[in-house]
């Protein structure tokens, strides 16, 4: 059974604080859902931006998937690059 998680990314945007948060919660978790509130902004531009700076926050064993207003990172065994 795989684990999801769920983090909310504000209008602050991305933080050295938000990606180490995002990490901590792969340590349980092999999936984690990042739902982009009105705040951050709702512009498909925005959301691929955050998806990017994402992946270079994380590293490159990780990916991400956009459905509408989430950012869908997932960890993989090797690197995806």
């Amino acid at each position: 059974m795989t684990l999801i998680g769920q983090v909310q990314l504000g209008k602050q945007g991305i933080t050295e604080n938000f990606i180490l948060t995002l990490s901590n919660h792969f340590k349980k978790n092999n999936i984690v859902k990042v739902s982009v509130l009105k705040g951050a902004g709702h512009e498909r531009d925005k959301i691929k931006g955050y998806a990017e700076k994402i992946l270079e926050g994380l590293g490159s064993k990780f990916s991400t998937k956009i459905i509408g207003f989430t950012i869908i990172v997932k960890k993989w065994r090797r690197d995806q690059r």
